[in-house]
């Protein structure tokens, strides 16, 4: 990934647990908590693509998995994000643009479903039944309930915030100096006359003007002589 992408990510996901944890997970609302930080790799991942999809979710996900008051086993939600931004990243548009809001609110629908599955799934091979306890279907509603009336006030933005820096400043710096070069190498043919390279005018036409300059000083110098 480009160095200003991951400079933006590292700073929304960030942001996105900071609040999640501290204003989200306080609200004590029924079933599922509102995911902010699985609508911030969503938003991502329609930006990036599958592969920085991917990243982020696993990125995101691993310091989810860190960050207190985390009571479940480190990599999990890692794993689950990661599939996650990998799969939302495959609807990218070929543009980078979207034409409606219909599809990234079937992807908040399906990732908010599919995480809730895969995280429970997961569980179930560590021994954790807390899913069962809650009640599977519940979760998956009102995670998908949640998530699909938050997404409107956070995956545009994300996605308008992503397009935005995903401009290389390298790469523009880089394109400004070819075409500064090929404007000095307009200046000088049109200034001298010459043209650069193996063309008409070039450096080999001066070598070769030089020399015959020098055997037209021999020769006078000759005739002076005699």
């Amino acid at each position: 990934m480009r160095v200003n992408r991951i400079l933006l990510s590292s700073a929304l996901v960030v942001v996105a647990l900071v609040v999640q944890v501290s204003v989200l997970a306080r609200l004590h609302l029924p079933g599922a908590v509102p995911d902010l930080l699985l609508l911030t790799v969503l938003g991502l991942a329609l930006v990036y693509g599958h592969v920085g999809g991917a990243l982020v979710g696993f990125g995101a996900g691993l310091l989810a998995d860190l960050a207190p008051p985390a009571d479940h086993a480190a990599g999990r939600y890692a794993l689950v994000l990661c599939v996650i931004g990998y799969l939302a990243g495959l609807a990218r548009p070929e543009n980078g643009r979207l034409k409606s809001a219909t599809g990234p609110m079937l992807v908040v629908v399906a990732a908010a479903i599919g995480s809730t599955l895969l995280y429970a799934g997961v569980g179930a091979l560590v021994g954790d039944t807390a899913a069962r306890h809650v009640g599977l279907v519940s979760l998956m509603f009102s995670a998908a309930l949640y998530d699909l009336l938050l997404a409107p006030f956070v995956v545009p933005g994300i996605m308008a915030l992503a397009r935005r820096a995903d401009n290389d400043p390298l790469a523009e710096a880089g394109s400004t100096s070819k075409k500064a070069a090929d404007i000095t190498s307009g200046w000088i043919s049109n200034g001298t006359g010459l043209k650069l390279g193996g063309q008409r005018g070039g450096l080999g036409a001066l070598k070769t003007r030089a020399r015959t300059r020098t055997a037209r000083v021999g020769r006078i110098k000759g005739v002076k002589r005699l």
